[in-house]
């Protein structure tokens, strides 16, 4: 997944580049080669190693937060109170 941080299993943060392997694990590395280890999101790490990758400070989240759109603020207008037959006649078109 691009924009999501991914970790070796010890969970340091790896920054450099990335191969998908037939089997669509990620593995370090533009290419594999001996050296290619696997990698995983955040929550997919053990608790030993959430905490080393909490200590590094650049930890991303998994799920980016989506901005909250800013409500309007708008005075909701009071319904005028009316009896029973007046609100018929309104929905019935004032017959």
């Amino acid at each position: 997944m691009k924009g999501v941080a991914h970790y070796k299993k010890d969970g340091t943060l790896h920054e450099g580049g990335t191969h998908k392997m037939p089997n669509g694990e990620l593995h370090t590395g533009d290419k594999h080669n001996s050296s290619s280890v696997k990698l995983f999101h955040f929550n997919e790490l053990s608790p030993s190693a959430k905490k080393v990758a909490k200590k590094q400070n650049k930890t991303m989240p998994n799920k980016p937060k989506a901005k909250k759109a800013a409500k309007k603020k708008t005075a909701k207008k009071k319904a005028k109170p009316m009896s029973f037959n007046q609100a018929v006649e309104k929905r019935m078109g004032g017959y």
